[in-house]
């Protein structure tokens, strides 16, 4: 039997991109077209504005082709970002190209600042996107039409598909591929590039672990890894301002101005994560996760899902479970 057609990527890089925004999307491409699937793979084609060798913000050369082998029908087209990508959106030719590209191609994507690119193209206008945390602020101030989401790990909107920074590119990527050949394939990709997690969308781009050390205050750390290991004890705030040695009011004080948020929620991020990770990792009943995770019981972890994911723990099971 003959193997579909297979689906034609085209990758745009500019000189000085982040290295990861091109080799991380493509890696999972090739990955799963070397896996194989009833329903077809992947060919892909990197292409640059003059094509030849572009070095990367890494200083890390990438070989390309020119523009003219994006010819023809697009599968998916793919805007890698990085230093490079914010300032190629002076060059009206390339804006022009890619907005001749997004209209052969099924779907259009961009991973981080190539956010900008799309932008300047005019083909994010009224959508929702998402780009590197660090740029979001500027992406809204200079495209005022774009609703640029700044915490999730990547945003679907129609056919455009944009993701945060760097490593996120890979969960952009795999969620494309769990798109057109199925969630199995997509977890036996992530399982072969030895990805930790295969993460949603919908996902901060902070870990909580990683948001709660952002405080440089190392009692405040020592208190968080304390929280990460006994998620299912008492963490009221009385209870955690006793072991930082202060009062609930002071506590909860001094916990706002360091880290801009509340115990409560450092908290339940904690506690949703761990629950996420229970979810991904096996079979265990939603109850019991409820339970060691710190909720108590299941609604309460139902809501906190829905706050912080915009997805039940059931559905989030059925979604993204391995």
């Amino acid at each position: 039997m003959a193997r579909p057609p297979r689906r034609r990527i085209v990758v745009l890089t500019v000189p000085d991109a982040q290295l990861l925004d091109v080799a991380g999307p493509a890696q999972v491409f090739a990955t799963a077209d070397e896996m194989g699937s009833p329903a077809g793979g992947y060919s892909l084609t990197v292409v640059s504005p003059t094509g030849g060798v572009v070095a990367t913000s890494s200083g890390i050369a990438i070989a390309t082709a020119p523009p003219a082998a994006a010819r023809g029908p697009i599968d998916t087209l793919v805007i890698a970002g990085g230093p490079g990508a914010r300032a190629a959106v002076a060059d009206r030719a390339l804006i022009a190209r890619i907005r001749g590209w997004s209209k052969r191609a099924r779907r259009t994507c961009s991973v981080c600042t190539g956010a900008f690119l799309l932008a300047e193209a005019g083909l994010l206008d009224g959508k929702r996107a998402a780009t590197h945390w660090s740029r979001c602020a500027e992406l809204q101030a200079r495209y005022p039409r774009v609703r640029v989401e700044p915490d999730p790990i990547f945003v679907r909107d129609g056919a455009l598909w944009s993701s945060a920074g760097v490593t996120a590119g890979i969960d952009l990527a795999l969620a494309l591929v769990e798109d057109d050949l199925g969630h199995e394939l997509a977890m036996r990709v992530a399982r072969g590039l030895v990805v930790f997690l295969k993460r949603p969308g919908g996902q901060s781009q902070f870990s909580a672990p990683l948001s709660a050390q952002t405080a440089d205050d190392h009692a405040l750390d020592a208190l968080h890894g304390w929280m990460a290991a006994h998620l299912d004890a008492d963490l009221r705030v009385e209870r955690l301002a006793a072991r930082a040695g202060m009062s609930p009011r002071t506590f909860a004080r001094v916990y706002a101005a360091k880290l801009g948020t509340t115990p409560a929620k450092t908290v339940e991020r904690l506690r949703v994560e761990a629950a996420r990770r229970a979810i991904e990792e096996g079979g265990a009943p939603i109850k019991q996760i409820a339970h060691r995770c710190g909720f108590g019981d299941e609604e309460r972890m139902r809501r906190a899902f829905v706050r912080r994911l915009g997805v039940s723990p059931s559905d989030y099971r059925t979604r993204f479970a391995g």
